[in-house]
């Protein structure tokens, strides 16, 4: 097997053992990414193959750094990286080089990783298809017509296409889940506070986007986690982190309770066989000991969908109003982009203030829906991986969609308030692409959720099974 098949925990324990080096795995991973990157497009600002296998070679006889020591990575370019271009998708920064780390980059950066190069994301994150002016489009490695998701697309399909052997990304709209189903691959969205912020810009009210990690197998998901993790004391709400990897350890889903939500209600538009693909997940799930429970929707999708929007584009309003007051730059914004501000500008005090009533509303009636519950289960997607000219689907099983990112609705009852949530992998539809599934608990059941994964992992191993088929020859899925 070479080395770039390997998981990134069976990669760290043989550099560990001294049974491999980390400029052996260095090697094979350029020489993979060096193989199918051109038609995937998903690591973008690669840097010099001879800095970094010096990099690498160097690694091989130092001092052992953590549990990322000498594992080649690249960062979403969501996230500032010391020295190595961070764009945000906007030709605003195409050439834009930081002079330090961001937080995220920093901890993963102080456990050991090289990085390579950056992840491709849809330009400031906004939609969850992954193009932008710089660099292009990121495609899906199990059909190259197809997009690989976002905003962590290039992450995805990085992973999947094992070019990396785990990623980073982030979460506001469904970006570690939506990527994860689309690419047949783990991601995991954190309880919020977690994987903390930097202390830049507001801190108290942007509480609806979260970092966290990607992988093939959840222990490495677990792995990665634990080195992102952690209070970062300048940043308020902030959760204390753990050994996430260590709480795998028998896992198992016997006497878990599941509650169903499929398309909460019918609120939320499915393209064909994305539900029955989960249903039969859970009915696996029963016969593994599960307690699965088809529920009513606990709350009023329209009521989810107001809140949601009203704080994100006040969100946006708020972060982007140094760009917008100059013309110059707001006409380099794409049109998603612009909506978003736009929206946010006419809002009144009042309609924010209802917003988060909803929201705080929502959170209680959740958590009393989870002393009944250990978790509950939604799809990760609302549609199969689309066309890679989209910018957007149009429309889901006839019904139009209003904005453009109507067509992500299904994961924002997880990202309103916070709830840890793992998009696993639950197979494939009729024309061969992947879908996934969100299992969701309480804030602070990181642990819980993921073992529950790992239970699913260790019983069916989708990612293991049903590789993606980029041959040489022409890299025909």
């Amino acid at each position: 097997m070479a080395l770039w098949e390997y998981s990134a925990s069976d990669l760290a324990r043989m550099i560990a053992a001294r049974e491999v080096a980390p400029s052996e795995v260095m090697a094979a991973h350029l020489d993979r990414i060096d193989a199918v990157n051109g038609a995937v497009n998903a690591v973008v600002s690669l840097r010099d193959r001879d800095v970094l296998m010096a990099e690498a070679r160097a690694a091989d006889d130092a001092p052992r750094l953590g549990w990322l020591h000498g594992l080649p990575l690249a960062v979403k370019d969501l996230c500032a990286t010391r020295g190595l271009r961070t764009t945000w998708g906007s030709p605003l920064f195409a050439d834009f080089l930081p002079t330090a780390d961001d937080l995220l980059a920093a901890r993963m950066r102080g456990a050991g990783a090289i990085f390579v190069g950056k992840t491709n994301t849809p330009e400031w994150g906004h939609g969850s298809h992954s193009f932008n002016p710089v660099f292009g489009v990121t495609r899906n490695p199990y059909d190259l017509s197809r997009t690989a998701g976002g905003s962590s697309g290039g992450a995805a399909a990085g992973l999947a296409a094992r070019m990396l052997p785990m990623a980073d990304g982030s979460d506001m709209m469904g970006s570690l889940r939506n990527p994860a189903a689309f690419c047949n691959v783990y991601g995991f969205r954190p309880s919020w506070g977690l994987v903390p912020a930097d202390a830049e810009g507001d801190t108290h009210l942007a509480t609806l986007a979260t970092e966290g990690p990607m992988g093939r197998t959840v222990e490495d998901v677990a792995s990665l986690l634990t080195v992102q993790a952690g209070v970062n004391p300048e940043v308020p709400f902030g959760r204390e982190g753990e050994n996430f990897a260590a709480r795998l350890q028998g896992a198992s889903l016997k006497g878990k309770r599941i509650g169903w939500l499929a398309d909460w209600g019918g609120a939320y538009a499915m393209e064909p066989g994305i539900v029955e693909l989960c249903a039969a997940a859970l009915r696996q799930m029963e016969a593994m000991g599960a307690k699965v429970e088809a529920i009513a929707p606990p709350f009023p999708a329209e009521k989810l969908w107001q809140s949601w929007t009203t704080l994100r584009a006040m969100l946006n309003a708020g972060g982007f109003k140094a760009i917008y007051d100059q013309p110059d730059k707001r006409a380099q914004l794409k049109p998603e982009t612009l909506w978003e501000i736009e929206q946010g500008r006419v809002l009144s005090a009042q309609a924010v203030y209802e917003a988060s009533v909803i929201r705080s509303r929502y959170y209680a009636h959740m958590e009393r829906l989870f002393q009944s519950f250990d978790a509950i289960a939604l799809p990760s997607a609302q549609v199969w991986p689309f066309p890679a000219e989209w910018r957007w689907p149009q429309a889901i099983a006839g019904r139009a969609m209003d904005t453009y990112h109507r067509w992500m609705e299904v994961v924002i009852p997880v990202s309103l308030i916070g709830l840890p949530a793992l998009s696993i992998p639950v197979g494939f539809g009729a024309a061969g692409l992947p879908m996934g599934m969100q299992l969701a608990g309480p804030v602070g059941a990181d642990a819980a959720i993921l073992a529950m994964g790992q239970a699913w992992h260790e019983a069916t191993d989708w990612p293991g099974r049903k590789p993606p088929r980029l041959a040489q020859d022409g890299l025909q899925p």
